[in-house]
């Protein structure tokens, strides 16, 4: 008999929650980046081998939420504990001694999967930092997502603790989710690497034009912002900025579509979206409900 089912990876931001998805799957799904909270949603990725089909989740990480987007991050995160089959608690291992999961996510109870803490950024630790952890954390694995050392050994004991079951999805599928979306998130992850300081944070994209029957591809992208200036800063002096994010996504854009693209970039100010409840519900975030007086 196979398996299958959700395998949900958290972590604190920063861990390699997306660069272990990404190494599983063997496809650039999830979006990387130095700066913390660059996952916003869950992003899912399938990894079909012949005896077995993980459903990967990758989950914004786990923090402190200070307005509603991040309230709204948090929850996707939760949900995502709740739907698990096996839980993959990522921690990184160069910041020193693992936290309990129920601790990190601020859980009242323990989670109902099973967690299997791997500790990632293996190729970066001295040999009596990585025995300490080991002995401080027997169960653990050890791995490293950039360079996919320990992978296999990960696979196998995700496969192993997750329930007897038919493919929940073709063997050839390798996402649930649809173009446009990562056609969003590759745009914003280019902006992440080419701007500084609180704007990449403050940009949302969102797809409102898509026209695959052209050669090239047709696709307009906008880019909300939360405030003029800011405005003016992605746009750049006479437009180099925003020229320069377009020329880089779209690259990234015709590798994933396999054929070129021709890719229409707008900026525009949406006040203070990341703290609006009706701004996020138009970009798909929910927020959790607040609890009754």
């Amino acid at each position: 008999m196979t398996r299958a089912g959700i395998v949900t990876v958290v972590g604190r931001p920063n861990a390699g929650k997306s660069t272990l998805l990404n190494r599983l799957v063997g496809e650039k799904l999830a979006i990387t980046s130095p700066k913390p909270q660059s996952t916003r949603k869950r992003i899912v990725g399938i990894l079909t081998r012949d005896d077995a089909q993980l459903v990967v989740h990758d989950t914004p990480g786990l923090l402190h939420p200070r307005y509603a987007l991040q309230k709204a991050m948090r929850s996707e995160a939760l949900a995502a504990l709740e739907d698990a089959d096996v839980i993959a608690y990522l921690v990184d291992g160069s910041r020193g001694p693992v936290e309990p999961l129920q601790a990190v996510a601020r859980l009242e109870a323990p989670p109902r999967a099973p967690v299997v803490t791997v500790i990632n950024k293996a190729d970066l630790l001295a040999p009596e930092a990585r025995l300490q952890l080991a002995e401080a954390n027997p169960s653990a694995l050890f791995v490293s997502a950039t360079t996919g050392d320990g992978m296999p050994a990960l696979v196998d004991r995700l496969v192993s603790l997750l329930p007897e079951s038919p493919f929940l999805y073709d063997a050839e599928d390798v996402s649930t989710q649809h173009l446009r979306f990562f056609v969003e998130e590759l745009v914003r992850e280019t902006a992440l690497e080419q701007l500084e300081d609180e704007v990449p944070y403050s940009i949302a994209c969102e797809v409102e034009e898509f026209r695959e029957d052209r050669d090239p591809v047709y696709i307009r992208v906008v880019l909300f912002v939360e405030r003029e200036s800011q405005k003016h800063i992605v746009i750049g002096r006479e437009g180099e900025r925003i020229r320069q994010i377009g020329m880089v996504a779209r690259t990234k854009v015709e590798n994933l579509l396999g054929q070129r693209v021709y890719l229409d970039l707008w900026v525009k100010v949406l006040d203070n979206w990341r703290r609006n409840e009706r701004s996020l519900k138009r970009f798909g975030f929910v927020l959790p409900e607040e609890p009754s007086s």
